[in-house]
């Protein structure tokens, strides 16, 4: 089993609420972590510079495409960042909850 990190970006606290709670709750996530952050980034031709808030959602690789596909119907950005990173060394304890909080996908 491999735990990951999937990381998405939000303009709102009540949108980074609303995320994780829908993963959480329908168990594609075992946690997520809300963190406020400063982005630049080019749009539309200009460079702008916002708050935001970093969501950090823990789950397994076999959950990683169905969470992915979680967010992105969800998020309220019209391209918004999702990308997963595979979590090494993870301590062996807290790898085992993430995998006993989460429900693999039906086959």
């Amino acid at each position: 089993m491999t735990c990951i990190a999937i990381t998405t970006t939000v303009a709102t606290r009540a949108d980074a609420q609303r995320l994780a709670h829908a993963l959480v709750e329908a168990r594609l996530a075992a946690c997520a972590q809300i963190a406020a952050i400063e982005s630049v980034y080019t749009w539309k031709d200009a460079v702008q510079q916002e708050p935001e808030l970093r969501v950090v959602f823990k789950t397994t690789n076999a959950l990683r495409e169905a969470a992915i596909a979680a967010i992105a119907e969800h998020h309220p950005y019209e391209i918004p960042e999702i990308h997963a990173e595979a979590l090494a060394h993870v301590h062996e304890p807290y790898a085992a909850w993430v995998e006993a909080s989460v429900r693999e996908p039906a086959r």
